[in-house]
């Protein structure tokens, strides 16, 4: 590429917008691919904190995913696993209850005196990242629902962006939680597809009561069924926790897939498409620019829609060098800290796949 390409797409970094209607893409849409934050930016900062949803922000996410626990008090948690021992000091802290440390038999209260460290493979054991210091004055203790959705909708204002939010009500079923999630929703203004809402679960019986709660309410939401990729007597489907479902019976409820890429093929994307459903992959934990264009470059040119990855900036980078060869850069809001991703961008080409 020529110096003077080099700077046209710098440039463009730093002032164009995403076009929603750039041509030749192979999503479902025909837009770009999403890139969704797994856990706020979970490789550098304690997941599923306010300081690592921040920090996912201003690196340009295109979603935050929050997945989201019920306490013992009925009070709704971001946090991935059903216990607390993995990313909490909760050991330090408490005795164990039933035997273990779930979520669900600690208050909001006590969760709240809880730290969350860090996890990633290219965290800091301190919990910081160069040149980034988080607004909230608690930024890595356990957040509720209502705090992520907070700090999402005061980003999107403060910065005339429009930034989504993709929920996961964790398994199991859970009614009560499905319902408080809607409700949570919107409390906060989140009612309808446009304010770019998914909603995910492993689970299909929460999928669909989901569905049915957003009807309820009177309002619209994107719904994805979480699996593992099947093929079954030659159709595809996903399985989830309870059970296969195929593509077919996933359209009926839902209007996406998220799924293990492990799994993912050029003819499931394909079939998801041919149905109407979007294909996002999780989840991608590339330690370098180099291997994030080995991992996720491919899947894109057979179209898939997005994808989640610990690592929004390698992730964006990959995406940015896609979606520069049709001439859509999207701009991410914290371009400062994706700068050292530049000379990636302009270095790596995309290979179409042959229409």
């Amino acid at each position: 590429m020529s110096p003077t390409r080099s700077l046209m797409l710098a440039t463009a970094l730093l002032g164009a917008p995403l076009s929603a209607h750039a041509a030749s893409f192979d999503t479902l849409s025909g837009n770009a691919p999403v890139v969704i934050a797994h856990r706020g930016a979970s490789g550098y900062l304690p997941e599923e904190t306010l300081g690592g949803y921040e920090l996912a922000l201003k690196l340009g996410a295109d979603y935050i995913e929050p997945d989201v626990q019920t306490t013992a008090d009925g009070h709704l948690v971001a946090m991935h696993d059903a216990t607390l021992t993995r990313t909490t000091n909760v050991e330090t802290l408490f005795a164990p209850r039933n035997g273990s440390y779930r979520v669900s038999d600690f208050t909001l209260a006590e969760i709240k005196t809880l730290t969350v460290e860090p996890t990633g493979a290219l965290a800091a054991p301190d919990s910081t990242y160069p040149g980034f210091t988080p607004v909230s004055a608690t930024p890595y203790t356990v957040p509720t629902l209502d705090e992520v959705l907070s700090l999402l909708t005061t980003w999107n204002t403060e910065n005339g962006t429009s930034v989504g939010v993709y929920p996961e009500s964790k398994t199991p079923y859970n009614s009560y939680q499905n319902q408080k999630i809607v409700e949570t929703l919107q409390a906060h203004g989140y009612t309808d597809a446009s304010d770019k809402v998914i909603l995910q679960s492993f689970v299909h019986a929460s999928i669909v009561e989901l569905g049915q709660e957003l009807a309820a309410n009177g309002m619209t939401a994107e719904l994805a069924q979480l699996g593992g990729v099947t093929l079954l007597d030659g159709s595809y489907g996903v399985t989830g926790t309870d059970g296969f479902f195929s593509l077919a019976e996933i359209a009926d409820v839902a209007t996406g897939v998220g799924v293990s890429y492990t799994g993912i093929t050029e003819a499931f994307i394909d079939a998801a498409h041919a149905l109407g459903l979007t294909v996002h992959a999780y989840t991608f934990r590339p330690l370098s620019e180099e291997a994030a264009f080995a991992m996720i470059q491919p899947m894109l040119e057979w179209g898939l829609d997005g994808f989640f990855t610990d690592y929004t900036d390698f992730g964006l980078t990959v995406r940015n060098s896609y979606a520069a060869d049709v001439s859509a850069v999207p701009v991410p809001a914290g371009l400062p800290l994706l700068l050292t991703g530049v000379g990636a961008l302009v270095a790596v080409r995309r290979r179409r796949k042959a229409a």
